[in-house]
């Protein structure tokens, strides 16, 4: 292709320029990776357990939140089959990798590969963060529209993900397969027996068993760090696929290359952040393909702008961005794929409303 001539607008003319080394994943190097996070996650719940300082909780709720996330991007990349040749190897480390984050391993790759993968910013098709029109959002009763605005806000991104996409995907969905309902008994016998243990024990004093002191226990070792592992990723999926600037589009024209390509953005994120976050801020490549291991995203990043320079989206603003974007994406147009704030949304609906009356009035 010379400098003049224009990329085809096709995914698999992007993962036709990814280099073989791209997608190399020796073995050891995901298992360091796995061993390297859940150490982490470790000392996080032993700092936790010891420590009730209350100036220093929030930091370790914060750490806490943040090691999940690790072990899940490891889960993440075992499940998209990029970290392990192994099956069986790769089943188990994601397995385990997801239990703290209380995902089911092939429950959570069946909406995650096969649909949002699939269907990136697709209207009624992908399910992750996905819009609501104006005329859906009218007919929501008055507590559906207050959960809407709350879980829009930029203070709802980790209620969101936790209504939205884990309680109603991970846990009252089953998806339709045999391995998935498995790995959702193994995911909740493992939340009630790690809750209930954190419970029992956290409440043991000398002078027997302390309700109160369990709650506690329980409260700060084991629910504060699974709501902010929440808002890790609620905001982390949001700020990839949700901008003013990124209209979401029907079926007949929506296209993988568009879907990948124009629906998905790269943040770069302070390095003691991408220590944990494992470069899942370069996001496009992985959209790209999914079996490039985490480690190898910038390098397949670098290989797709070489190529489509015009096409890739890199910022480095991500909580500038987020507040921004919370500000202005409530409703979307699904004609236009516009996204719009709920005063423009339901302004238009009136003056749509007051058009459509005056129409009526003229033809009887």
């Amino acid at each position: 292709m010379t400098a003049l001539e224009k990329p085809r607008e096709t995914l698999s003319s992007v993962r036709e320029i990814l280099s073989e080394g791209t997608f190399d994943n020796p073995t050891y190097l995901g298992v360091l990776y796995f061993l390297r996070d859940i150490g982490f996650f470790i000392v996080s719940m032993v700092l936790l357990w010891k420590i009730d300082t209350w100036y220093l909780l929030p930091f370790l709720w914060f750490f806490a939140g943040v090691t999940i996330a690790a072990l899940f991007v490891v889960g993440h990349d075992a499940a998209h089959g990029a970290l392990f040749k192994n099956e069986k190897l790769a089943y188990w480390i994601g397995q385990i990798a997801m239990l703290p984050s209380l995902h089911a391993y092939n429950q959570w790759a069946y909406g995650h590969n096969r649909i949002h993968h699939g269907h990136t910013i697709k209207l009624q098709g992908d399910f992750v963060w996905h819009p609501v029109s104006v005329e859906e959002y009218k007919k929501f009763n008055i507590f559906r529209k207050a959960f809407h605005r709350i879980a829009w806000s930029a203070w709802g991104g980790g209620l969101y993900y936790l209504v939205e996409v884990w309680l109603k995907g991970m846990v009252l969905f089953t998806a339709p397969l045999k391995e998935a309902l498995r790995d959702k008994i193994i995911m909740l016998v493992f939340a009630f027996a790690s809750g209930g243990l954190v419970y029992y024990f956290g409440g043991l004093t000398p002078n027997g068993f302390d309700v109160r002191t369990g709650l506690w226990f329980f409260t700060k070792v084991w629910l504060l760090p699974f709501i902010a592992w929440n808002y890790f990723i609620g905001t982390t999926v949001y700020v990839h696929h949700i901008r003013p600037e990124i209209p979401w589009k029907d079926s007949s024209e929506w296209t993988p290359f568009y879907g990948q390509m124009r629906g998905t953005v790269n943040y770069h994120i302070p390095y003691i952040f991408n220590f944990f976050f494992h470069n899942i801020f370069i996001h496009s490549p992985h959209h790209v393909h999914m079996k490039i291991p985490f480690y190898h995203l910038p390098r397949a990043l670098g290989e797709i702008k070489a190529h489509y320079p015009s096409y890739v989206v890199e910022r480095n603003t991500f909580t500038k961005d987020y507040f921004h974007s919370t500000s202005k994406c409530k409703l979307i147009d699904p004609s236009t794929g516009k996204w719009m704030t709920y005063k423009e949304a339901l302004n238009d609906s009136e003056s749509q409303d007051e058009t459509d009356n005056e129409l009526e009035t003229v033809a009887t």
